[in-house]
């Protein structure tokens, strides 16, 4: 489990990550922060593409640019979230897609998901809670 500082720190850099996010269409706008097992921080923000089909998620914006730097281990992700140019009021979690994505690179029991409106007020999931029954390498 992160410690309390590690945790505001994931925070701060999805928070960091937030400010990039291109999201014209919905103007919502995602940060997150995906920690390596060595304590490596990778961020992310959302990406809307004309054909919305091809939006890119902040948390899979993090998992693609650390995998392409040969990064295969995750322990946690802060993930941030709400509309553009508004306070952060609510936390936002991660979508299905981004989910599954978490579970391709992430322990089940012990990846920290840390869904926050600040360093302040934030909740601690293990990915396991945010996706029960999911479908892993090995299940077909």
């Amino acid at each position: 489990m992160l410690q309390e500082n590690m945790i505001k720190e994931l925070i701060i850099k999805s928070l960091e990550a937030r400010e990039q996010s291109y999201c014209p269409f919905s103007e919502f706008a995602v940060g997150a922060a995906l920690m390596a097992e060595d304590g490596t921080i990778w961020k992310g923000c959302n990406v809307e593409i004309s054909g919305l089909g091809a939006t890119c998620c902040a948390e899979r914006t993090a998992i693609f640019k650390a995998v392409s730097e040969g990064y295969r281990k995750f322990v946690a992700v802060a993930v941030v979230g709400g509309k553009k140019e508004e306070a952060l009021e609510v936390i936002c979690a991660p979508c299905g897609i981004c989910r599954q994505a978490l579970v391709e690179f992430g322990d089940l029991d012990t990846f920290q998901v840390i869904l926050a409106v600040n360093t302040e007020k934030y909740e601690v999931y293990t990915l396991g809670e945010l996706l029960p029954l999911a479908f892993r390498r090995g299940d077909c």
